[in-house]
Formats: C-alpha cells, sequence, structure tokens
C-alpha cells in the first residue's frame, strides 16, 4: 500500500511534501502543524504525481525532496513544470545536497527556491515561515535569491 498522508481538513491542503525518508516526512508534519498549516505527505513523487492530477486537494505550494527512488526529484519537478494546470504552483526543492551543480539543474527546471535539510526542526520552521511568506505571484526568482540562505 502506497504512503499517503494527510492532516488537517482535506479540503484546504496547502502544502505538498514528497520525501522517501519517514523522519523527514514526520518533521515536515510536525513543522506544519506548529504553524498550523494542513498538509499533505508522499513518500514518493510518483504518489503525489497521481494526487495532483486528482484533486482535491490541491496545493498552493509543494515541498520536494531530490534523492527519491523510482522517480526522483528532478523527474517530478520537470513534469511539474511541463503540466499547464500544475506549471503556476510553486515547488520548493528540500534537499541535504547542496552542490553548485544540483542547485542550478533545480533551477533551470523552474524550482522556485532551494532549501538545504537540516537535522533542526527550529531550522525547518524557519525555512517554512520564510516559503509562507513570499508572495509567489509577485516573486521574480533569479539565481542569486534561489537558494535560501536562513
Amino acid at each position: 500500500m502506497p504512503y499517503y498522508k494527510i492532516t488537517m481538513a482535506e479540503a484546504y491542503t496547502t502544502l505538498f511534501y514528497a520525501d522517501d525518508d519517514e523522519d523527514d516526512r514526520m518533521f515536515f508534519e510536525e513543522v506544519a502543524q506548529q504553524i498550523g498549516e494542513s498538509i499533505s505527505l508522499f513518500e514518493l513523487g510518483d504518489h503525489m504525481l497521481l494526487k495532483l492530477q486528482n484533486p482535491p486537494p490541491s496545493p498552493s505550494l509543494i515541498f520536494l525532496d531530490l534523492n527519491m527512488p523510482i522517480k526522483d526529484g528532478f523527474e517530478v519537478l520537470a513534469e511539474i513544470k511541463a503540466s499547464s494546470s500544475l506549471k503556476h504552483v510553486p515547488v520548493i526543492i528540500l534537499s541535504t545536497a547542496g552542490n553548485a551543480e544540483t542547485v542550478e539543474k533545480c533551477f533551470n527546471l523552474g524550482a522556485s527556491l532551494y532549501v538545504r535539510k537540516t537535522m533542526s526542526i527550529a531550522d525547518l520552521k524557519k525555512a517554512v515561515e520564510y516559503v509562507l511568506s513570499i508572495n509567489w505571484e509577485k516573486q521574480h526568482i533569479t539565481m542569486d535569491s534561489f537558494l535560501y540562505k536562513g
């Protein structure tokens, strides 16, 4: 059975997060609960893509890990940005990888922001709150502003 979990009221889900690491999903869920955001969690990018094609819920923001089995985050990001109904949704990369090539590839594929994972829930909360504070409709994304420096 595929892992898929929704917290709070499904109709009000705003955040989607795909990550194959159970601990990372639990940390993200805890942060979402602390700040009062509804969230849909997915173990695999494929599972998230299926849900994105069959709303509700519909996300206002998508958080995406890169290193996942079956379909990695790069492939999931490319599919989201190729979809006319999804390409407007901001995609925030949340990954342990931080080399320049990986960051640039995500930027070129259309991600909105790149956040390096930390071991601290407090740092993750700060990053998520920062992401939520951005007016994505007016945000001009450049390579200089793409990497979260929190």
